[in-house]
């Protein structure tokens, strides 16, 4: 990589943005474009990687010898068209991180639900145990205060997403699958779809850890709530004994006792206005949802529980419109906003107003809401008796953040 040129076109994306880091480190020369200013690109400018706002062919310069593009990003986007012109070769974000891969000892974590916490935990238990890896995480560590962290040993532990199939650009030594679930319904259009997939992934990798092998692992209490979270743990905890047999168990769970989590999973953000306090997380999936009510109701013994969702593609959305519907019944109330499109064109039949209804008619409390202004002064109101959430995969964190603002 040393003094590669290398064009990031989504540079600001929750993975693209830690292989930036990663080209950066081991010496390639990065730049790259996102649309919009986030928490990754100013990241990015304080690990010395400086993204342009917007997309612009002018702004890939002629002497690039490789092109990454983010799924988000189609072909036909004007710094992909420079690049054909040019003759740079591209590579999709998992092609350019299968190619990482292939020169290091690769440790993946795939899951429908679970992978960011899994991968980061794992992560930090074989930093604790002496091994130093190189980790690329779906979310920003607080201990590390990134989405990368650059290790001196062959190790590399990676999250690696189900989607398209990206998870076989991998042949790890060991891949971790935390759970399977029907996801990604744009393109697995069954379960067996899905299923399918994920033998495939077991096929190539060398060793493969799942429930069976990690549900009676013994695990300390932790910082972060919930049932769910106590899996993530104990998957990581089996990993990290294949890896490194001999490390004492002290090891492990002094390292889970201690871990205080990531960006946009279960994190507390403030106290509002009003007096409730404010979470955020990431969860977008039927089970995610139901899975941190529940941790929050466990948590807040007697506190109202108040949802501010952002559904994810339409596609899903429609796809798990029942499971939907009954995991936002169960808070006490839920407000929806509209649906976050993110790659998809817009799809009339699904809307969140319908989606609102729905959780109305499973006996939930539920309206639709119009965007992150109103969203924002809604929070502004909530008293101390209530935990309120943002929550999705989409940007609502964002209204959260003006409400505390103001």
């Amino acid at each position: 990589m040393k003094d590669k040129k290398i064009y990031m076109v989504g540079i600001g994306g929750i993975g693209m943005s830690a292989l930036a880091q990663l080209y950066a480190h081991e010496g390639a020369i990065v730049t790259g474009s996102d649309k919009s200013e986030s928490p990754t690109t100013h990241l990015l400018r304080e690990k010395g990687v400086e993204p342009y706002i917007g997309h612009s062919a002018a702004q890939v310069p002629e002497d690039t010898q490789l092109l990454v593009y983010s799924d988000a990003v189609p072909e036909n986007n004007p710094e992909r068209a420079r690049a054909v012109a040019l003759g740079i070769p591209q590579q999709s974000y998992f092609e350019a991180l299968g190619e990482v891969a292939k020169h290091k000892r690769t440790i993946a974590v795939a899951g429908t639900n679970g992978k960011t916490t899994t991968t980061a935990m794992l992560g930090r238990l074989l930093i604790e145990a002496g091994l130093d890896p190189t980790v690329v995480v779906g979310s920003i560590v607080s201990e590390w205060g990134s989405n990368f962290r650059a290790g001196k040993s062959d190790l590399f532990v990676v999250e690696a997403c189900e989607y398209r199939n990206h998870f076989l650009n991998f042949a790890p030594e060991l891949l971790i699958i935390t759970n399977i679930e029907w996801d990604h319904t744009d393109y697995f259009k069954t379960p067996a779809e899905l299923e399918a997939a994920f033998n495939e992934a077991r096929r190539r990798a060398k060793g493969v850890i799942e429930k069976e092998q990690y549900k009676n692992e013994n695990i300390p209490d932790l910082l972060v709530p919930g049932e769910f979270n106590k899996e993530n743990a104990r998957a990581a905890k089996a990993a990290a004994k294949r890896v490194s047999p001999n490390t004492p168990e002290s090891v492990w769970d002094a390292s889970l006792a201690s871990y205080k989590g990531t960006w946009r999973r279960f994190e507390q953000k403030g106290t509002l206005p009003g007096g409730a306090l404010l979470y955020d997380d990431y969860a977008h999936h039927p089970t995610a949802i139901a899975k941190t009510i529940e941790a929050a109701r466990q948590k807040f013994p007697g506190k109202k529980i108040v949802l501010f969702f952002h559904p994810h593609l339409y596609s899903r959305t429609r796809d798990l419109f029942d499971a939907f519907a009954l995991a936002l019944a169960s808070a006490d109330e839920t407000y929806i906003l509209p649906v976050y499109a993110a790659r998809e064109p817009h799809d009339p039949s699904v809307s969140h107003e319908a989606l609102a209804a729905a959780v109305v008619a499973k006996g939930g409390t539920a309206r639709a809401v119009d965007g992150y202004e109103e969203t924002a002064g809604l929070l502004q109101r909530l008293s101390g008796d209530t935990i309120a959430f943002t929550m999705g995969a989409g940007d609502v964190y964002k209204a959260g953040e003006a409400a505390l603002k103001k």
